[in-house]
């Protein structure tokens, strides 16, 4: 019966085997020939073929043999054997088995379907959960923030009216009388007239431009 293995790595006495054309480490060997002692045929994926007279039909059934298998999905199908005293080790391309299966689909349901479902979920409770939160504080800050505006409105408002010299005047006040400055005769002001300068007005220096003496 023919033997085919998938090769994924190999090493012959700890030096990396593989295709002798290009050198690639994944290629496959199959045994031909009713006899173990038929060379094995080797072809890698870059479409090269050759043989070797270690490995041969009886080699491959001894690797078929000694591989390890695979139970679960993160295991290794690994191999070692002793060939005329040479020590062929590797891994074998792995075949698909039912925990492979299980995980693709568990992969496929958890992650795509599952998970993201229920990560929307947990954000809509956290921001369900907060909004109460937002909504307590902000009602506990307005009448806060209202009292600090109405304290600065007030205070505003009497300083402006301060100012201002009030905004209700004293029906009973009687204006001081005005003592007007001779100098200006209370115009606050002279009128020059000069060819050097375009000012023709100039500020009283007796009332300093009040029209009042005190």
């Amino acid at each position: 019966m023919a033997t085919t293995l998938k090769i994924a790595a190999m090493t012959i006495d700890g030096h990396p085997y593989g295709c002798p054309d290009c050198g690639t480490p994944a290629f496959t060997l199959d045994s031909r020939g009713m006899f173990d002692a038929f060379p094995a045929w080797g072809n890698c994926t870059s479409g090269h073929s050759w043989e070797d007279p270690l490995i041969t039909a009886g080699t491959l059934k001894q690797i078929d043999a000694a591989r390890t298998g695979r139970e679960q999905a993160e295991d290794e199908d690994t191999f070692e054997i002793v060939v005329g005293g040479a020590v062929l080790a590797g891994t074998l391309h792995p075949e698909v088995i039912l925990d492979d299966l299980r995980r693709a689909a568990t992969d496929v349901y958890w992650k795509r379907l599952v998970r993201p479902e229920l990560l929307k979920r947990k954000r809509r409770v956290k921001a369900a959960l907060k909004r109460p939160f937002r909504t307590a504080a902000a009602a506990v800050k307005r009448p806060a923030r209202d009292a600090v505006a109405a304290t600065k409105a007030a205070a505003l408002g009497a300083a402006w009216t301060a100012q201002a010299g009030g905004h209700q005047p004293d029906p009973d006040h009687q204006p001081e009388p005005i003592n007007p400055c001779p100098a200006c005769d209370g115009q606050g002001g002279h009128t020059i007239d000069s060819r050097l300068h375009t000012t023709t007005r100039v500020r009283c220096a007796v009332c300093h431009g009040t029209g009042e003496i005190d």
